[in-house]
């Protein structure tokens, strides 16, 4: 058995340019994830993967082996679908679990839980989510109450929010799944593990940073 942490982190981005190297606390958002996944000691290996040298060097330089990416799995039709595939054909793993560096407040902790219950499940891929219980609806139709009566809000069933702060597959299955034309994120036995609120949340704008860099302190001061 064999898990690998691989961490996307192309160059360029189109809202919040050049993201995961906007710091916290005078570190990158990449050298945070790197640290955090190197720090759980729950992988066999740390990668990032990148298209970019910039990006690359960052990786080396903070411990973490550097997957680079064909250019054409860099711009913006490229799918995660793709570059996690080339990833998986190129690296000999079980397991790879997908942590990213937009998600700051995602906790050391976080991804021990994850892992754990990654590894007793007998799912093939693994969906973090952040449980919602507040009445929610789609295109103005409820999903968890109804307009015939107010429900107090603990009652409600739980929205399950995936987040993409954390994710994880079994090699094989992906690698089948892909070639077979079928969307490997999702295809086959799905399990969905609970984190938190924090942990979801996901940088892609500006205000989205200024929220991180506003509550990492408190992430950090509660496991990190």
């Amino acid at each position: 058995m064999k898990i690998l942490a691989m961490i996307p982190a192309r160059l360029g981005s189109q809202r919040l340019k050049q993201k995961n190297l906007r710091s916290i606390n005078g570190k990158t958002l990449l050298q945070l994830a790197i640290e955090k996944c190197k720090n759980t000691k729950v992988f066999d290996e740390v990668w990032v993967n990148s298209e970019s040298e910039i990006i690359g060097n960052v990786a080396l330089e903070n411990g973490a082996k550097f997957h680079k990416r064909p250019e054409e799995l860099a711009n913006n039709s490229a799918t995660s679908e793709d570059f996690i595939y080339e990833f998986l054909k190129s690296n000999d793993c079980t397991h790879v679990v997908q942590v990213h560096s937009i998600a700051p407040l995602l906790s050391q902790k976080d991804i021990i839980d994850f892992v754990e219950k990654m590894m007793v499940s007998k799912a093939n891929v693994f969906l973090s989510y952040e449980p919602i219980q507040i009445e929610c609806a789609y295109k103005n139709t409820p999903i968890n109450f109804t307009f015939d009566e107010k429900t107090n809000s603990q009652d409600l069933d739980l929205i399950q929010r995936i987040s993409w702060s954390i994710t994880g597959w079994l090699k094989d299955e992906y690698i089948t799944n892909y070639e077979i034309g079928k969307c490997a994120s999702y295809a086959g036995d799905v399990d969905f593990i609970p984190i938190s609120k924090l942990a979801s949340h996901v940088i892609k704008v500006e205000e989205d940073l200024k929220i991180a860099q506003a509550l990492y302190d408190l992430v950090v001061e509660n496991g990190g």
